[in-house]
């Protein structure tokens, strides 16, 4: 983002908030999505990004940062570009601003740092590579029930409180050991703590140096949380088709996102839509997701934290991000409520992954067969809850007492819970959790406490944890 004497001079005719109105010379109006820099007597620059042109003179955008003691006639100058932000390996272990700026109180970035605009198009179809290597997370019913694809996209839903910013933090805390590209994390409307949290773990865990932050923090306004999240893309794109590595994204909150464009276009005056959200919802979120994609056999994958506003599966937004999705994992508030975590739901959770000739048969046969068990369970349980276990037939008290084992195998402690759980972190690999599940289903841990699968790493932590629990009961 430049600015020289060539470029548009207009002024300030009107401050609404966030929103700016500008007017210039007549056949001098900046174009759509051009960045503004606003002349005024704080030594922070104001940027605003075009959004509409009134007429033939006046443009009106949304301003990037806080617009408080701004006035009227101040000068603005168009830069005659998008919002660019820097993009070199010099960002990679600090804290970025939706503009770019560095805010971890370190040096500032070289003026002379390569920039990259916030706003290009899509990769063509032509140049994409297919999403077909998985991204194994040491997640057991992730890896097993939504594997999540390498190169593509995949989402967390969930309401509040269901642990969907812990699995977030779990993944990047798995990929220090596995994972050996770049890391972008984009704080969509995160709250401070939440920011200081991942922050301070980051750099705990040693994988800063090989991350950059980008935040548009739940105080800022909605301008920057709803252009952050380009930002972070941007920053993505350049290690991907420059340095040729691998990047792994990680948004929490993509709700934020469509929240602040929500918020943005009632400013902007736009009549709303179906729940009230911008007219434009799915272009903007389509604008966001095509971007991420495989180029040339180097890929950004790309994980997110998705809000559902009152459990609402239905949602416009829900739906308008679910659509762009190669995996879907779905949070349970019931599944929390009964401590079952993570709370993914096996039955609503989902891949394009999960097919016997990406993932292999004996894969695919197992998920199946521990989805059929959960599925089956679930429709026996206002009969349980009505006349109780002992009047099913003897072969669906067999199912519900594996399914129940299965559920329970199914959760594990994560590193990032150790501090408030007291119990550390379990990673584990895909063929131990394919192991356990086989021999639960095939019977092997029918007369094992169900308590000696909960909160157990692999299936020969629990076979020990059975043991000792039946050593515990013979000595007393």
């Amino acid at each position: 983002m430049t600015t020289d004497s060539n470029t548009p001079l207009g002024k300030v005719i009107a401050v609404r908030g966030a929103v700016v109105d500008v007017s210039f010379a007549p056949g001098r109006l900046p174009q759509l999505d051009e960045a503004l820099v606003i002349e005024w007597d704080r030594p922070e620059k104001l940027i605003v990004e075009v959004q509409a042109h009134l007429d033939k003179q006046t443009v009106r955008g949304v301003a990037l940062q806080a617009t408080a003691g701004l006035r009227r006639g101040v000068s603005v100058r168009a830069s005659g570009a998008p919002v660019t932000v820097p993009v070199d390996e010099a960002v990679l272990g600090r804290l970025l601003d939706v503009t770019g700026t560095a805010c971890d109180g370190l040096a500032p970035f070289p003026p002379d740092l390569p920039r990259a605009p916030i706003h290009r198009p899509a990769p063509p179809l032509e140049r994409r590579s297919p999403a077909t290597a998985i991204f194994e997370t040491g997640i057991k019913v992730i890896d097993l029930l939504a594997p999540l694809p390498q190169g593509g996209k995949a989402a967390m839903f969930g309401g509040a409180g269901v642990g969907k910013t812990v699995v977030v933090m779990e993944l990047i805390h798995a990929m220090v050991k596995s994972y050996q590209g770049i890391s972008i994390f984009a704080g969509i409307g995160e709250r401070s703590r939440e920011g200081h949290e991942l922050f301070t773990e980051m750099r705990r865990s040693g994988v800063l140096d090989r991350s950059v932050l980008v935040y548009g923090q739940m105080n800022e306004p909605p301008g920057a949380r709803w252009r952050v999240g380009m930002t972070a893309l941007t920053i993505a794109e350049y290690f991907r088709d420059q340095k040729r590595q691998n990047v792994l994204l990680l948004m929490d909150n993509v709700f934020r996102f469509v929240q602040a464009g929500s918020e943005v276009s009632g400013l902007l005056g736009r009549l709303p839509s179906r729940v009230g959200y911008q007219p434009t919802l799915a272009t903007e979120v389509a604008a966001l997701h095509e971007r991420i994609a495989s180029v040339g056999g180097v890929s950004v994958t790309a994980i997110e934290a998705v809000y559902v506003p009152a459990d609402d599966f239905t949602d416009p937004a829900v739906t308008a991000i679910s659509s762009h999705l190669d995996s879907m994992i779905v949070l349970s508030r019931s599944m929390a409520a009964e401590g079952m975590y993570p709370a993914v739901d096996p039955l609503n959770s989902s891949s394009i992954l999960l097919d016997p000739i990406v993932v292999g048969e004996d894969h695919y046969r197992i998920a199946e067969d521990v989805r059929r068990a959960i599925a089956h369970y679930k429709d026996l349980q206002d009969i349980i809850s009505l006349l109780g276990i002992e009047e099913l037939s003897a072969q669906d008290r067999t199912i519900v007492m594996r399914a129940r084992r299965l559920q329970r195998f199914l959760t594990q402690p994560f590193a990032v819970t150790e501090a408030f759980t007291g119990k550390p972190g379990r990673s584990v690999p895909l063929a131990e959790t394919l192991k356990g599940c086989r021999a639960i289903l095939d019977g092997t841990c029918d007369r094992w406490a169900e308590a000696s699968l909960y909160m157990s790493g692999t299936i020969d932590e629990a076979r020990f944890k059975e043991a000792s629990s039946k050593r515990d009961v013979m000595a007393s």
